[in-house]
């Protein structure tokens, strides 16, 4: 209140906006647990509970001949990381802050800077959460060997930044439809859990499985990542342009969404929340 207000120039501005998307990022990692890394453990635990599921499903179901030439386990983990990246962007984006919230009250703070929280702090667990549980496959149970590593960690963020442009989509239906956003991003997660091809192999599949698939962004993600982890695996049914353009298109709609209600918020929404 009695504070002067100090011109400041756009590096100055920036730095500000980004120390502001730091203290964020810390506030949306420890929101979980008072301890960042129960956090990390808690993802880690879901994450590998999740591959040991699929891995004596594909056991008791026989479809291990089915998988790609190599590591049978790495197979299943290359599909659960980027679907787990996928979802958990998608709902940390459409967790965030919104234009109702109290947090919002607070000058510095906008929308922007909850979005971008959001979604680095679920990047950043999953990334962490990566490199851990391949670091104890490798030490423990046997050496890994990735064909391309990076361009497989580039397949990760696809995944993570498809995943942020659906949860902004849901986002800017929320303060409109709640429960409609809240119900069609569940059906959509769960929905990936087949959808997604993390079971199975796109060239194994015969043509009209295939267009039942590859509408899916997270389809060919996952598709091209097994070709940058496998050496032997040389993808045909996938290509990387078809996720960029679909998320850039759903990022673009979903901000303009954002930005549209933003501008006609109402206090009302949040009450009684």
């Amino acid at each position: 209140m009695f504070q002067i207000r100090q011109q400041r120039n756009r590096a100055q501005s920036a730095l500000g906006m980004l120390e502001l998307i730091y203290h964020s990022i810390v506030h949306e990692i420890r929101k979980g647990h008072r301890h960042a890394l129960l956090g990390l453990i808690q993802n880690m635990l879901q994450t590998m509970i999740l591959v040991a599921t699929f891995y004596f499903m594909f056991a008791i179901l026989g479809l291990r001949g089915n998988a790609v030439r190599g590591d049978f386990l790495l197979y299943v983990m290359s599909g659960i990381f980027l679907f787990i990246c996928h979802t958990k962007s998608m709902g940390a984006v459409l967790g965030s802050e919104g234009p109702t919230s109290a947090m919002m009250k607070h000058a510095p703070m906008n929308t922007v800077i909850a979005v971008t929280a959001g979604a680095l702090s679920a990047l950043y667990i999953q990334t962490i959460s990566l490199i851990v549980v391949l670091f104890i496959y490798h030490a423990v149970v046997t050496p890994l060997y990735i064909d391309q590593p990076i361009a497989a960690y580039g397949m990760m963020l696809l995944a993570w930044f498809t995943g942020c442009a659906v949860g902004m989509v849901f986002l800017a239906i929320k303060p409109w439809a709640p429960g409609f956003a809240a119900t069609a991003s569940q059906i959509y997660a769960r929905a990936n859990m087949i959808a997604s091809g993390k079971m199975f192999l796109a060239n194994t599949l015969p043509a009209y499985m295939v267009a039942m698939f590859d509408w899916n962004p997270l389809f060919h993600i996952i598709d091209q990542a097994r070709g940058f982890v496998f050496l032997h695996y040389n993808p045909h049914f996938s290509n990387i342009a078809y996720p960029v353009i679909v998320g850039i298109v759903l990022l673009m709609l979903g901000m303009i969404g954002e930005s549209y209600t933003r501008k006609h918020a109402s206090a009302s929404w949040s009450a009684g929340k």
